[in-house]
């Protein structure tokens, strides 16, 4: 059993998605319409997004269904006509769904995805495609920042007990994984999706002995070859040197230490001190991990200030993305029944009409620029980036597995240039748009603006 099949899927929204569907049907609105899912806005000190949550979506949609425990719940909120309800107990996705796939890299403005199908299909989607698409990009996109910033160091995801619930936590598990993480503490993310796992003790286990040498041994006889101990319940320069008489004793027995945590104090000077005692009673391939409320501008803090630090775990500042836990993420209507739609509201702009994210890259393979067109225009020398995934409500895109996935990222990443993956960037990554998107923006926001001002 997967994760999603413990809901309800077609439950996975909100009151007003099912009232507008009523509507619709009641209107003999069945014409064919398009959604657009874009972010508004970057974050501050972000200029990047990486795409996340699509395999999922592509779990879901083909097998949404509204089963009789779900109709009987609708029904009993009074609100719904037995038309309405029959219109539900028949309910199919048969719509089309273009992506971009998981692991690129896309900026504001730009479709993450566009769903085409019946308008009361589309529009039951809404809060499903939000929910599942901005959870995971907004971690992946932060786990990216925490890959550049720990340049080239390793890291692990330890935040599952401070993630917010049990889904996230699997979530962040995957998402992070796909952006390059070594691994995560979480059992189930490592069950389900294949992630490796990490994880030896606490200070519970350390202070549950009756001296700190004890808790060592006592862990290097039950783990021989999975030998990482905390040693900073105590004092963590006492800890390093029993650690150390733990690894000559482990050596003499053909088996070795191969590593040691810190979670508190300070990470710099901790991590020089405890590696000058390491190497200097011959132990310099012991590894030092790190852990202790880290984020990708802690870990650029400590790596430029010198910490001696091989692998940092990373918890709850990833896990809830802290300096920036939602992005302004939009499902919007672009076209019905063939006419591209638009919203005028003040800073709620949208594009019209189906569309394509062009990509240009420059002589040395590095992203130039990326075109915002109409879906269907011709340009050669660039790079399309939303593709077909489902069509007739039929899955066109197998599944990928996350080695794959991850492997497009960091390819990914290496072609963004480095302006816009520093941390403190202030540089925006240019997104032009079409001269026929433009054309026929302006034209209907023309005719919106007089078709209202007339009142017709």
């Amino acid at each position: 059993m997967t994760i999603w099949q413990q809901y309800e899927p077609a439950l996975l929204t909100d009151l007003y998605e099912l009232t507008m569907a009523a509507s619709y049907l009641e209107e003999g609105m069945s014409g064919e319409a398009t959604f657009s899912l874009f972010i508004r806005e970057y974050p501050a000190h972000r200029a990047y997004f990486v795409a996340a949550g699509l395999e999922h979506l592509k779990e879901i949609l083909p097998q949404m269904r509204f089963s009789d425990a779900a109709i009987d719940y609708i029904a009993s909120t009074g609100k719904f006509s037995p038309a309405f309800l029959d219109y539900l107990r028949a309910f199919r996705f048969t719509g089309t769904v273009r992506a971009i796939p998981e692991g690129r890299i896309f900026f504001t403005q730009e479709p993450i995805l566009e769903v085409t199908a019946p308008i009361i299909e589309a529009q039951l989607l809404e809060t499903l495609v939000l929910n599942v698409v901005q959870m995971e990009t907004l971690i992946a996109s932060k786990a990216a920042r925490c890959v550049h910033a720990a340049g080239g160091k390793g890291l692990i995801d330890f935040s599952f007990r401070r993630t917010h619930g049990v889904d996230a936590g699997v979530k962040v598990a995957r998402a992070s994984y796909l952006a390059g993480f070594l691994g995560t503490s979480n059992m189930l993310a490592g069950k389900i999706y294949g992630i490796p796992v990490f994880g030896t003790m606490a200070h519970s286990y350390v202070t549950s002995f009756s001296s700190e040498m004890d808790s060592f041994l006592a862990f290097a006889r039950a783990f021989p070859d999975n030998v990482i101990l905390l040693i900073d319940t105590y004092d963590t320069l006492c800890g390093a040197r029993k650690a150390i008489e733990v690894a000559r004793l482990l050596a003499a027995e053909g088996k070795k230490v191969r590593g040691v945590r810190l979670d508190s104090g300070d990470l710099v000077q901790l991590s020089r001190e405890v590696r000058n005692l390491l190497n200097d009673a011959g132990f310099a391939d012991v590894k030092i991990l790190a852990s202790g409320s880290l984020d990708e501008f802690k870990l650029q803090e400590l790596l430029a200030a010198g910490a001696e630090i091989d692998v940092f775990a990373v918890g709850t500042r990833m896990g809830v993305s802290a300096d920036a836990p939602y992005f302004d993420i939009v499902y919007k209507i672009v076209e019905y029944d063939g006419r591209p739609l638009l919203k005028l509201s003040s800073g709620k702009k949208t594009w019209v009409g189906r569309k394509q994210v062009f990509r240009y890259y420059d002589e040395l393979g590095k992203m130039r620029e990326d075109l915002l067109g109409i879906m269907g225009e011709e340009h050669p020398e660039a790079e399309s980036l939303l593709d077909v995934v489902i069509n007739d409500g039929k899955l066109v895109r197998p599944f990928e597995s996350l080695g794959p996935i991850r492997d497009r990222f960091a390819k990914e990443l290496e072609t963004l240039p480095l302006a816009y993956r520093d941390l403190q960037t202030t540089g925006t990554y240019p997104v032009k748009i079409s001269a026929a998107l433009d054309d026929l923006e302006e034209r209907t926001a023309r005719e919106k603006t007089k078709q209202e001002i007339m009142g017709k």
